[in-house]
């Protein structure tokens, strides 16, 4: 018997998850297994309490949409807790990438309860912290004056190593993302919807994508990618772990979790008038035959502003806000478990 604690957001999916919830706790307690219900009035409140039960579980469920599953990774990445989604979103990328049934609380719940028999899917992350120079500068300095007057390159990396190190003993320490991290254009959209109360649904997004073209201008970014440092302007920039986000933009087409990769989006500076037709391609992945567009391939990438140019958005993680630049962001081969079906 194993012990499963269960995340529910009763208002995922326009309300599905509220009665997929009280499904999905009924499922899992006829099944033999012991279950506690984690959930929270807010997600800060849930969060809290899954951490502070993870000790005592065998594997964490959540039920809901992506802003559900990002709590869940945010709860168990970089620990050995595996996590089981049971898909009752409006979007559901990391479950549609994985291949799971949505909104089918007895199938989903099926398929968890047998992946508990398996090995779980693991899966990588990306890991990111607010980017403070001076300190992370003056932490290396540290590092090679503790080692006896080595080189620069050996302070440097002593500093990287005692950063993973922090970051797998102290999963609370870094926001985690499985899917995709947006820094530009769409993640203006996403913030600028959440502003608002009507339409319900992706109405709100087709607002939010029409106010934000009326005004844009491309932002500023001083990026270093795997140490290479560009200076640019760019109407997007997204660190992508899985093809989708946003409810099926095919934001990086061939992006894989398992390989040990980001794959670096970057959309350069363009008017309203090419930007109009090409946000649409985001939904069919198109949009990576553009000339304006490229896609690097990198393991660690700092985010910041570049002084003097307009300002990028606030940056957002699976769809859900992380806040805004400058952010380091590490990608964590295995840092996820993940209860999937064994043909996933």
């Amino acid at each position: 018997m194993s012990r499963l604690g269960v995340l529910i957001n009763p208002t995922a999916g326009h309300g599905r998850a509220d009665d997929g919830g009280r499904d999905a706790l009924a499922l899992l307690g006829r099944s033999g297994h012991e279950v506690i219900d984690l959930s929270g009035r807010t997600a800060e409140i849930a969060l809290a309490r899954a951490r502070d039960t993870l000790w005592e579980l065998d594997a964490l469920v959540v039920v809901g949409g992506d802003g559900m599953v990002h709590l869940g990774v945010n709860v168990v990445a970089g620990t050995t807790v595996p996590l089981g989604i049971v898909p009752f979103g409006s979007g559901n990328d990391l479950a549609r990438t994985l291949g799971l049934v949505e909104h089918d609380c007895r199938r989903a719940v099926a398929d968890v309860l047998a992946a508990l028999d398996s090995r779980p899917r693991v899966v990588d992350a990306i890991a990111t912290r607010v980017h403070v120079p001076e300190a992370e500068d003056a932490g290396a300095a540290g590092s090679a004056a503790g080692a006896g007057g080595a080189g620069g390159a050996g302070g440097a990396g002593g500093s990287t190593a005692a950063s993973h190190a922090d970051e797998l003993e102290d999963p609370t320490a870094v926001e985690w993302t499985a899917c995709v991290l947006s820094a530009g254009i769409d993640a203006a959209v996403n913030h600028r919807a959440n502003t608002y109360r009507w339409p319900q649904g992706g109405g709100r997004y087709v607002r939010g994508t029409l106010a934000e073209l009326s005004v844009f201008h491309p932002y500023g970014y001083r990026l270093t990618i795997d140490g290479v440092v560009r200076e640019q302007d760019a109407t997007l920039v997204a660190l992508a772990n899985a093809p989708s986000f946003g409810g099926g933009m095919q934001i990086a087409p061939d992006a894989q979790m398992d390989d040990g990769w980001m794959d670096v989006v970057i959309a350069h500076a363009m008017g309203r008038a090419q930007l109009m037709r090409l946000f649409p391609r985001l939904y069919q992945g198109t949009h990576v035959r553009s000339p304006r567009v490229e896609i690097l391939r990198a393991r660690e990438v700092v985010l910041e502003p570049l002084p003097g140019r307009r300002r990028p958005p606030p940056v957002y993680a699976d769809g859900e806000l992380l806040g805004r630049l400058p952010l380091r962001a590490r990608l964590r081969p295995g840092a996820l478990r993940l209860l999937t079906p064994e043909a996933t």
